[in-house]
């Protein structure tokens, strides 16, 4: 069984390299955030994480963005540890869909205080002001309270009111069916951002342009999966429609500054990935081929 820590850097580190459509990966910087910056933060959260069932969901997040601080002058995770850190407090000899509800009737006013403490020192991009409950005055809700007052704008604090109900029910079984078929680890982890980009407006794209534009990128991703891809197995871009269209869409993504960033579905992917090394679903870095050579199928 992987560590708690571990399994949050790996997952980190798998989600990133992978070549998803308008994100940062291997091949592909922002100008001010870089491939590297979140190999570093995924290295810099994983003690966080370790200790998540001895702390406070709101302590983990809190630590986690202070480390990451140490290493990247950017918001890299904030998504990422508001996701991991209740499913990384689930006991290690419980089931997190079991777990998880538990973890998050627990938390508590000071939970949100810490994690308002974060979201302030991470700076996300796109942070608006709301009437109730806003992140630069002090709290009076605990935290599920609090994140489901921005449930039905924010997809990651909807996870908060339907227990993970995305990660456990969308997520995990996108990348296990496409591993089940055939494919290799990178095209089921794309194949998972892209079915929460067509299935869900991604929230950090309509708090940035809009939800008329999240709602278009939405409908692009929705056309490459209802055209087929990834392909056969083993020639997952060999196809020119394929190529075409995906190169099409993260192009669009990446103009303007790259403003189009799906990073919460980025989150997500994260977030499903963390789950399925944690129950031991994914019980190694190299259960999987990272990729397939054509031909192989």
């Amino acid at each position: 069984m992987l560590a708690t820590g571990l399994c949050a850097q790996l997952a980190c580190i798998w989600e990133v390299t992978a070549c998803k459509p308008g994100n940062v990966t291997r091949y592909s910087d922002f100008e001010k955030t870089t491939f590297v910056d979140f190999l570093l933060s995924a290295a810099a959260i994983a003690p966080a994480l370790e200790a998540a069932p001895e702390r406070r969901v709101g302590e983990t997040v809190l630590e986690g963005i202070r480390a990451t601080r140490q290493v990247v002058n950017s918001n890299t995770n904030l998504g990422i540890l508001l996701l991991l850190a209740p499913l990384a407090a689930v006991p290690r000899n419980e089931p997190l869909p079991t777990g998880l509800p538990t973890v998050l009737d627990r938390l508590d006013l000071e939970d949100t205080k810490a994690v308002y403490e974060a979201i302030r020192l991470a700076e996300p991009g796109g942070l608006g002001q709301v009437a109730e409950q806003d992140v630069r005055v002090e709290p009076s809700f605990g935290l599920r309270e609090a994140m489901g007052l921005a449930a039905e704008r924010d997809l990651i604090a909807r996870q908060y009111v339907n227990n993970f109900s995305e990660i456990f029910n969308l997520g995990v079984p996108a990348v296990l069916s496409q591993l089940n078929a055939g494919q290799d680890l990178e095209s089921a982890i794309i194949y998972c951002h892209l079915k929460f980009m067509a299935t869900h407006p991604d929230s950090l794209i309509a708090r940035k342009c809009g939800l008329d534009e999240a709602e278009e990128v939405r409908k692009s991703a929705e056309m490459i999966l209802d055209g087929g891809w990834p392909g056969p197995v083993g020639r997952p871009y060999s196809d020119e429609w394929y190529d075409e269209v995906f190169q099409i869409l993260d192009e669009h993504l990446r103009s303007d500054g790259n403003r189009r960033n799906p990073g919460t579905s980025a989150d997500l992917v994260t977030a499903s990935l963390f789950a399925l090394l944690r129950e031991g679903t994914i019980e190694s870095a190299f259960q999987y081929p990272w990729n397939l050579p054509a031909g192989n199928e």
